[in-house]
C-alpha cells in the first residue's frame, strides 16, 4: 500500500464524527415522561366508591377499613363480582381477636358466637353503634330475641335505662344466662337485702334465687312477679314449705318431693282421679312440671303450653304437612290428655272415638247414620288409621294410605298390584273411590256404578257414540269388563280381550267351531284393533271404515290400491270376507265360484265367449284374476302364461263343453 493511501484510511471523517456526537447528545438528553411510565395497581376502593363513602361515614370503623387495607381480610377478585374472604367464619376473626380475650374459654358462651357467626351481631366493616354492632343497645339483641317478654306492663328499671348489658355480658360468662356475676350479687347490687322493706316482702328469708319468683325483664304483675304464683308465695307463707327464716337452713323443705305437695293437694282427686297416672305424678316428682314458686305459664308450669310436654316428649314436636289442629292451638296437648291422671290409657280424657267425637261430633254423627260403616270406625278405632298428633300423609293418616289399608286388608295387596294397576291404587289413594268412615254404597264406595268412574273418566263417558255404543258401557256396567284395582291384562280387563269379549259375543265364539280360517287379530284376541271397547261413530263399534281399517294391517294391499284398478267390491272388504272366522279359506263368505257368481253371470254369452265356453265349475277364478287390484283392466294377474295372454287357450286345453 502506498503511503498516501495509508494516510487516507487513518484520517478521521468529519461527517462521521458529527454523527457520533449527535447520537451521544440524544442519549444524554432527558427521556420523555411516557418512556418512564409503569402500570399502577388499582386499589379496592377505587372501584367500590359507594362502599368507601359509606365506610367513611361510620363513627366506629374496623382498623383495616380505616387504613384502607381491604386485603387484610379479602382476596382480590378482579372483574368477577364475588366475595372472597381469606378464611370463613369466626376462625378468621380469631386471628386478631384472641379467643381468651372474648371469653371462649368460659363455660357459658353466647350461642351465636359458639356457632361461629360473629357477623350476626357485628358489622365487619364498621357501624355507628359501639363495638361495630349492627344495631344500638337492645335493638341488636332483638334481632334474635323476641321483644314481647321485655315489653310487658312493668319493665325492670335497669333494663329500661341501661338495656341488656346492665346485667349480661355479650360474649361469654362464668355464670348461666351470661350474667355479669351470680344472680344474688347482681340483684342485691341495686336492691339492698338488709333493707326493712326487702326483709318484710320476703318474710325475713335471705335472698337466694330472685328469678324464681320475679321476672328479671318485665311483668304484667307488680314487683315484677311472674304471672302464676304459688299461693304460699303470694300470701307470704314461705314457711308452709320451708323451714323458718331464722333456721340455720332456712330453705330446707319440710318434706321431700310429692309428700310436701300432698300436704295441700289431694293427689287422688287431681283431674277427677284415675288409675292411669302421669309418670312424674306416680313418682311424686311434681316439680318436673311445676315450679314451686312462680312461673310465666299457667298453673305454675315450668314452660307454657306444649313447650312443657315437649321437654320429655320431643318426638311430638315434629312439624307435619297434615297437622292435627288441636295440637297446635287452644289447649294443645291438654285438649286430649289429662296432665296428672286419667281413667283411660295414655291419659286420654275419654275412651277411643269418644275423645275424637268431642271435636268431630258432626262428622261422627253423619257417618254413623249411613248404611255401610268401616269396621275400624264402627269399633271406634280412630287411631288404627289416623295419627292423632299429625302426619305427613293427607287426612292425618298413620302412613301412606294404601299401607294403612293393607294393615288390615293384607290379602288384597297381592291382588291389586299387578302388571297393570289402576292409578289411584298405584298412588296409594284408596280414598279416591272409597270413603274411609261410612257410605250409602256397598264396599264404602263414594258413588254407585258409573258415577264413581265418571269422576276421573269424564272425558270418555261424557257423550255417547253417534252410531254405536257397547251395551255394558251404556248400562254403566264398567266392572263387567274391568277390574277396578289391578290386572295382568292391558286396560285392567278381567281376562284377556278374547275371553272377555266372547263371554257376551257368543255368535263369534260359535264361528270358531270348525272354522278353516280365523282372522289373525281375532285369533290373537286383539279385538280393539278393529273395534272400540266403548263407543264409536260407525256401526258395530268400528274404529274406521273398510278398506282403510284393513289397510292398518294389510299395508301392501293399501299401497297397491293407490295406483291400480280396484275390483268393485274392494271398497267394502266385508262383501267377500268374514271379519272373524269362517268355513272357507281366506275368510271368504262363500265358496269362491258361488261368491263370484253373485256378481258375474257365468251363463252370459259374453262370459262364455271370454272363457272359451269352459265349464265354470272346472275353473278357479283367482288362477287368472286378482280379487283385489290390478294394472290390467280385466284384473289379470301380473304374470300370465303367453298363450293365455294371446287368448290361445286351445293350444293347451280342450275347450268347449264336454
Amino acid at each position: 500500500m502506498h503511503g498516501s493511501e495509508k494516510m487516507r484510511v487513518n484520517r478521521p471523517n468529519p461527517s462521521w464524527i458529527a454523527a457520533l456526537a449527535a447520537c451521544a447528545a440524544l442519549l444524554a438528553a432527558p427521556q420523555p415522561a411516557h418512556a418512564q411510565q409503569k402500570f399502577k395497581q388499582k386499589e379496592c376502593l377505587d372501584c367500590h366508591t359507594q362502599l368507601a363513602d359509606k365506610y367513611a361515614s361510620y363513627k366506629y370503623s374496623h382498623p383495616a377499613v380505616k387504613q384502607r387495607k381491604c386485603e387484610e381480610c379479602h382476596l382480590r377478585h378482579g372483574l368477577v363480582p364475588k366475595l372472597l374472604l381469606k378464611e370463613a367464619g369466626n376462625a378468621f376473626c380469631y386471628k386478631c381477636h384472641e379467643k381468651k380475650t372474648i371469653g371462649m374459654d368460659k363455660p357459658n358462651v353466647h350461642q351465636v358466637l359458639k356457632t361461629g357467626k360473629c357477623v350476626t351481631c357485628h358489622d365487619p366493616h364498621g357501624s355507628n353503634a359501639p363495638h361495630m354492632l349492627k344495631a344500638d343497645g337492645a335493638a341488636a339483641c332483638f334481632e334474635c330475641h323476641q321483644k314481647a317478654p321485655f315489653q310487658r306492663k312493668n319493665v325492670h328499671a335497669v333494663v329500661a335505662k341501661d338495656g341488656c348489658r346492665a346485667c349480661h355480658v355479650a360474649h361469654a360468662s362464668a355464670q348461666k344466662n351470661l350474667l355479669r356475676t351470680d344472680e344474688v350479687s347482681l340483684c342485691t347490687g341495686c336492691h339492698a337485702a338488709d333493707a326493712a322493706g326487702f326483709k318484710k316482702a320476703h318474710g325475713g328469708y335471705p335472698p337466694k334465687a330472685c328469678s324464681a319468683c320475679h321476672d328479671p325483664h318485665s311483668s304484667d304483675g307488680a314487683k315484677l312477679l311472674k304471672a302464676s304464683l304459688h299461693a304460699p308465695v303470694s300470701g307470704g307463707g314461705c314457711d308452709s314449705c320451708h323451714a323458718a327464716p331464722t333456721s340455720t337452713k332456712p330453705f330446707a323443705l319440710q318434706a321431700a318431693g310429692g309428700a310436701l305437695c300432698a300436704n295441700c293437694h289431694d293427689v287422688a282427686s287431681l283431674d277427677g282421679g284415675g288409675t292411669v297416672q302421669h309418670a312424674p305424678v306416680k313418682s311424686g316428682d311434681c316439680i318436673a312440671c311445676h315450679d314451686p314458686h312462680a312461673s310465666v305459664g299457667a298453673h305454675l308450669t315450668r314452660a307454657p303450653g306444649n313447650e312443657l310436654c315437649l321437654g320429655c316428649h320431643p318426638q311430638m314436636g315434629q312439624k307435619f304437612t297434615a297437622p292435627h289442629k288441636v295440637v297446635g292451638t287452644g289447649k294443645g296437648c291438654l285438649g286430649c290428655h289429662a296432665p296428672h291422671q286419667a281413667k283411660v290409657k295414655k291419659l286420654l280424657l275419654a275412651e277411643g272415638s269418644a275423645q275424637c267425637a268431642s271435636c268431630h261430633a258432626k262428622s261422627v254423627k253423619a257417618a254413623a247414620a249411613k248404611k255401610v260403616q268401616h269396621a275400624a270406625f264402627e269399633w271406634g278405632d280412630c287411631t288404627g288409621c289416623h295419627d292423632p298428633h299429625g302426619s305427613n300423609s293427607p287426612g292425618m293418616m298413620a302412613g301412606r294410605q294404601d299401607r294403612v289399608c293393607y294393615g288390615c286388608h293384607a290379602d288384597l295387596q297381592a291382588k291389586f298390584v299387578k302388571t297393570f294397576t289402576h292409578k289411584p291404587v298405584l298412588e296409594g289413594n284408596c280414598s279416591a273411590c272409597h270413603d274411609g268412615h261410612a257410605s250409602e254404597n256397598a264396599k264404602l264406595l263414594k258413588e254407585e256404578g258409573p258415577r264413581l268412574c265418571l269422576k276421573c273418566h269424564e272425558k270418555l263417558m261424557k257423550d255417547l257414540g253417534t252410531a254405536s255404543n257397547h251395551k255394558p258401557y251404556v248400562d254403566g256396567k264398567c266392572l263387567d269388563c274391568h277390574d277396578p284395582h289391578g290386572s295382568n291384562f292391558r286396560g285392567l280387563l278381567l281376562a284377556d280381550q278374547k275371553t272377555t269379549c266372547l263371554k257376551c259375543h257368543t255368535n263369534q265364539a260359535k264361528e270358531l267351531q270348525g272354522a278353516k280360517a280365523v282372522h289373525a287379530s281375532f285369533d290373537k284376541g286383539e279385538c280393539t284393533k278393529c273395534h272400540s271397547a266403548h263407543k264409536a261413530n260407525l256401526p258395530k263399534l268400528m274404529l274406521a271404515k273398510t278398506p282403510d281399517l284393513c289397510f292398518a294391517c294389510h299395508k301392501e294391499m293399501g299401497t297397491r290400491a293407490a295406483g291400480e284398478k280396484a275390483h268393485s267390491p274392494f271398497e267394502d272388504c266385508l262383501t267377500c270376507h268374514k271379519p272373524h272366522a269362517g268355513p272357507q279359506a281366506k275368510l271368504l263368505v262363500d265358496a269362491p265360484l258361488a261368491l263370484c257368481e253373485q256378481c258375474h253371470d257365468t251363463k252370459d254369452a259374453g262370459f262364455q265367449k271370454g272363457h272359451l265356453a269352459i265349464d265354470p265349475a272346472r275353473m278357479t277364478c283367482t288362477s287368472c284374476h286378482t280379487p283385489h287390484t290390478s294394472k290390467n283392466a280385466k284384473l289379470f294377474r301380473k304374470n300370465v302364461h303367453p298363450p293365455f295372454e294371446a287368448k290361445q287357450c286351445d293350444g293347451c286345453h280342450v275347450t268347449g263343453k264336454g
